[in-house]
């Protein structure tokens, strides 16, 4: 077993920077006392450490408590407006680019349009860069960095690499490509990953252990949490659900194969579905379409896509509960919640029939809080996490 080095005086400060930061960013305002009980970090640590996140500005303080024959203790935050982040959506439709400061609220948002069915990285690069040039001229505080969720597998080796199938990128080296236009530094990962990091710290996530959030757009994917933490497989992949096989021979689906879920459930899919029924002009586009589904939900062709959709919703909710056993499945992505909204009940329902009661009965499937933002406000968070981590380094 390889030997440790041993830690230097220099990196244990900066560990209890990220101990001390991390306890007041996610349960803070908090006092010094508290920091001490909660942490178990000394009396004299958690005094040098808070001086000094307070002088590097990282800190202020937020009002003070009561104490018994004693003097009122002050209270501690993260400053929210020391560090800000970009925050990145890239869709199959739009690009969204979102400026958030250190609370994760939002104080800039662009949304570019790509040209459906299109899908050539160099568009995408472009409708990147532009949003990115209107959110950074609003920036108020030194940017922490670019963080992008993207549909697809990214592969983390010793270049960030997207693949792509249904969208045809083939090792796309993303962030090389980004810093031709940008030098703030960038951290990717999958869309779906994103969103459900953003979903387990603010949304329908909070205090699950094992959990799959589900995103339903153009495509269908899914973040897996197996205690506690993101699962993501050998090479990244894992959460291709929208690629499971659902039917033996079925409809062909946009990677190549056949019988996908996606080829059923993906908003493309449900919008091709309701053309070929009859349902509306081939010029509407996925969102206005699914909207008109489920406003006029008793149409012959509306009627029968919707049922459709939430049967093999349920299939593949089924096959989720009965291979995870999670504790909770989270319905989101702008198709997800669409037909969330209006057909839940329906979707449990054909869950039911298709897992096994047990695991069934120990699952909860509920809608996403974080409406169309959670994407990219979950890849804002792989620089908060980091920064948080790093003792607010950087």
């Amino acid at each position: 077993m390889a030997v440790q080095p041993p830690q230097t005086v220099r990196d244990l400060r900066r560990a209890n920077r990220g101990v001390l930061l991390r306890r007041l960013w996610f349960h803070g305002p908090l006092a010094r006392q508290d920091l001490i009980n909660e942490t178990r970090l000394s009396p004299g640590a958690v005094s040098t450490v808070t001086g000094e996140l307070i002088e590097d500005g990282l800190l202020v303080e937020a009002g003070t408590l009561g104490s018994e024959g004693g003097r009122p203790r002050v209270l501690l935050r993260v400053d929210p407006g020391a560090r800000q982040v970009v925050g990145v959506d890239i869709g199959e439709t739009r690009v969204r680019v979102e400026l958030f400061d250190l609370d994760l609220t939002e104080r800039a948002r662009v949304e570019v349009p790509l040209t459906p069915g299109q899908h050539d990285p160099a568009a995408t690069l472009a409708a990147l860069a532009e949003g990115l040039a209107v959110v950074s001229a609003q920036a108020t505080a030194p940017l922490l960095g670019l963080g992008i969720g993207v549909p697809g597998v990214v592969e983390h080796g010793a270049e960030t690499l997207v693949h792509g199938q249904t969208t045809g990128w083939r090792a796309v080296p993303l962030v090389r490509l980004i810093g031709e236009f940008t030098e703030l530094p960038v951290l990717i990962d999958n869309g779906a990953t994103t969103m459900g990091q953003a979903e387990l710290w603010f949304g329908a996530g909070r205090g699950a252990r094992t959990a799959v959030i589900a995103l339903l757009g153009s495509g269908v994917g899914a973040a897996l949490v197996l205690d506690g933490a993101p699962y993501r497989g050998v090479g990244g992949s894992a959460g291709e659900w929208g690629h499971t096989t659902v039917q033996a021979g079925g409809r062909a689906c946009r990677c190549g194969s056949s019988g996908c879920l996606e080829a059923y459930v993906g908003a493309g899919a449900l919008v091709d579905r309701y053309r070929e029924l009859g349902g509306l002009e081939p010029a509407v586009g996925e969102e206005a379409a699914l909207a008109a589904m489920l406003d006029d939900p008793a149409a012959p062709a509306a009627r029968k896509t919707l049922d459709e959709a939430a049967e093999y919703l349920g299939i593949g909710l089924g096959n989720l509960i009965n291979l995870v056993n999670p504790e909770l499945i989270v319905l989101g992505g702008w198709a997800g919640l669409l037909l969330g909204a209006e057909m839940l009940p329906r979707i449990r329902e054909a869950a039911a029939r298709h897992a096994l009661r047990h695991p069934f009965s120990q699952a909860r499937i509920v809608l996403g809080e974080l409406g169309s933002d959670a994407v990219a406000r979950g890849a804002a968070t792989l620089w908060v996490e980091r920064f948080l981590s790093g003792g607010g380094v950087g």
